[in-house]
């Protein structure tokens, strides 16, 4: 089990390397989503399979996915049907592919050697981690919900004041 967490762990390190110095946004997205889902591992192999879970549908699965249609709306059509596009595309996604493919191999060796979700020091399921947020923390939750719909208004408010700014330019 140690060896599943240090494995994952490198790639996460790795892959997290590979964002920073990427200049393609779309490359640096590909190993985004694969530091991310080796971070899952790191959960799992830890035993915590929920928190897992939560990281592969919320951040390697929902935010990405709309990272990567902000990206393609803001980068229409650039290297259609040219080969050399087509083959730098294919060279960007091997990196990606074989960190994905260790995470792979390393998450069926996991659960081919335990048979189930692996049990650390006490795994934790939802019940727990609900109870915790809800009961002493219910505080801190509620405080970073408000902090996030400031946020929200936030990014409202400027992307309205930038809309509106683009109008007044026209009509001058």
């Amino acid at each position: 089990m140690n060896t599943a967490f240090y494995t994952s762990a490198a790639v996460a390190l790795l892959a997290t390397l590979m964002v920073i110095t990427r200049r393609n946004a779309m490359h640096a997205l590909l190993y985004l989503i694969v530091s991310l889902l080796a971070v899952a591992v790191v959960f799992f192999t830890l035993g915590a399979p929920l928190v897992a879970a939560l990281e592969v549908i919320i951040y390697a699965g929902a935010i990405m996915v709309l990272f990567v249609f902000v990206i393609m709306m803001l980068n229409p059509g650039a290297g259609e049907g040219d080969p050399a596009a087509r083959a730098q595309l294919l060279r960007a996604c091997a990196g990606p592919a074989l960190l994905a493919l260790v995470l792979l191999a390393e998450l069926v060796y996991v659960l081919a050697r335990s048979g189930a979700a692996p049990t650390g020091p006490a795994a934790v399921g939802p019940k727990p981690v609900a109870v915790l947020l809800f009961g002493p923390y219910l505080l801190g939750v509620e405080l970073a919900s408000i902090l996030l719909l400031g946020a929200l208004v936030g990014a409202y408010h400027l992307a309205r004041r930038s809309e509106h700014s683009g109008h007044e330019e026209e009509e001058v």
